[in-house]
């Protein structure tokens, strides 16, 4: 029996193991260390007394690593690379804050809010390279989960165990409307008005239209997509060329605003989803994407997002 509270291996034990057996010598792996092969001998000897197994046979003419030695060099193998990777983060923190963090963002967050806490963030670690890819709510989730993304902002909807997840802020849909449209005239603009109006929309797989046509069906309405784009920068300039309206969440009302458009709330029934952050819960973040989610709950809450379009509702 293996007394666990008696195992305690040193790095430079776990390093002579994983050397013996990746070289299936003794006297290469001496070298390799740089320590005599009495020496290394003794410190393999050590492990294997403190677990109870034989880790290798030896002979006069090889050494052969038994079942038990290929699972403790995995295991070896595991501990060490762990130890390199926080060695690694520790050493580019403290050079200049270097490296990586890669967001993965739907785009009425990456065209608007995100801009902006980016730039203060590079303000402090202008030596953290930023990487952002935007798309609809399904890109997100697998970026996020196949590893190509640290961090997602997302809507919170439906999302898996296997994420963590933080709320930013819950976000109302409107109606976006050229100057001189006759919708408005009204301060408010029920679903039913909709009925029959050109429609410039997300693709029909996007998150976002699956919402807007499920609520039209419940509604007993039939809406016109006339128009299909897949950016929110995109639908807004159809909308401002007067071809059709928009229903958009409240992410994409600044840009609306910033090129003219009008803005009316959408109700009976009032719509909304929560925005909010992902991460892989099993993948540890690194100290610059830690501080960048701090950095993205410190500043969603000081923009006040979700107040910062009163005055249009």
């Amino acid at each position: 029996m293996i007394h666990t509270d008696r195992l305690n291996f040193s790095a430079k034990e776990l390093l002579a193991i994983k050397a013996v057996a990746d070289y299936g010598s003794f006297n290469a792996a001496a070298i390799t260390l740089h320590m005599s092969q009495p020496v290394l001998t003794r410190t393999v000897q050590r492990v294997e007394g403190l677990l109870g197994l034989t880790l290798f046979n030896r002979t006069t003419r090889k050494v052969e690593i038994t079942d038990a030695g290929k699972e403790f060099v995995a295991l070896a193998e595991r501990v060490l690379n762990d130890v390199q990777i926080y060695l690694t983060a520790v050493q580019e923190r403290t050079n200049e804050q270097r490296g990586q963090v890669v967001i993965s963002s739907v785009m009425s967050v990456a065209c608007t809010v995100l801009p902006t806490i980016v730039a203060r963030y590079k303000q402090e670690r202008p030596g953290v390279d930023l990487h952002i890819y935007e798309g609809v709510h399904g890109n997100v989730i697998e970026n996020v989960r196949s590893g190509v993304a640290d961090i997602g902002l997302t809507y919170l909807d439906d999302i898996a165990p296997i994420f963590a997840q933080k709320p930013l802020s819950k976000q109302y849909f409107h109606v976006v409307l050229p100057k001189g449209h006759r919708l408005e005239r009204r301060r408010q603009i029920s679903w039913s008005a909709l009925q029959g109006q050109q429609l410039v929309s997300l693709p029909s797989d996007s998150r976002t239209r699956r919402l807007i046509d499920a609520t039209a069906i419940t509604a007993g309405l039939n809406l016109s997509h006339d128009i299909t784009v897949t950016q929110f920068t995109t639908m807004l300039q159809f909308v401002a060329s007067g071809v059709g309206i928009a229903i958009v969440p409240e992410g994409a009302l600044a840009e609306a605003l910033s090129i003219g458009l009008s803005i009316r709330p959408l109700v009976q029934p009032r719509i909304s989803r929560v925005l909010g952050l992902i991460t892989l819960k099993e993948r540890s973040q690194s100290p610059f994407g830690e501080a960048l989610i701090e950095q993205l709950e410190c500043e969603w809450k000081r923009l006040n997002v979700a107040s910062k379009y009163q005055s249009v509702r």
